[in-house]
């Protein structure tokens, strides 16, 4: 699990995810100034702890880098909630508590969400052959479990 980004770190990463592409320490010191005064050592610093951490990879153009984000905001926010839930000793209560912090726009999303990951034949109802009996495929197990089954 990585660890939470500190602010600067995030205000870094920031850049580079939403950009998603190949950027200099020039590039996101000039969109940071815009903000707040930072020096470039600062920022190149930043930059360098990215790459030891693994969150960035960088390729040397010249005498400068060029660094490229090796995972997503999402894929990082993905693996911050899952370490929160992951540490609760109740994860379903925890769950609950979560899902009601959300607004009706974040509940739409993980509703979904849900849809996306959920494969379709558990998702849906089992349909119903012409008898009236379920149209699927028998349990899975032995042969001597499914009913009827020679020696019952």
């Amino acid at each position: 699990m990585p660890r939470p980004l500190g602010e600067l770190e995030d205000a870094v990463m920031t850049r580079v995810w939403q950009w998603n592409r190949p950027v200099t320490v020039r590039e996101v010191l000039e969109d940071l100034q815009q903000e707040r005064s930072i020096a470039y050592t600062t920022v190149m610093t930043v930059m360098d702890n990215l790459h030891q951490k693994g969150w960035v990879r960088r390729e040397a153009e010249g005498r400068a880098y060029r660094y490229t984000a090796v995972s997503t905001r999402a894929a990082y926010s993905a693996a911050l909630m899952n370490e929160a839930w992951s540490t609760s000793d109740n994860p379903a209560a925890a769950l609950v508590a979560f899902f009601g912090m959300m607004s009706p726009e974040q509940r739409e999303a993980l509703r979904d969400a849900v849809r996306i990951v959920q494969p379709q034949d558990a998702a849906e109802p089992e349909a119903e052959g012409p008898a009236g009996t379920p149209d699927a495929a028998p349990p899975k197990g032995d042969a001597d479990d499914a009913p009827g089954a020679p020696g019952r």
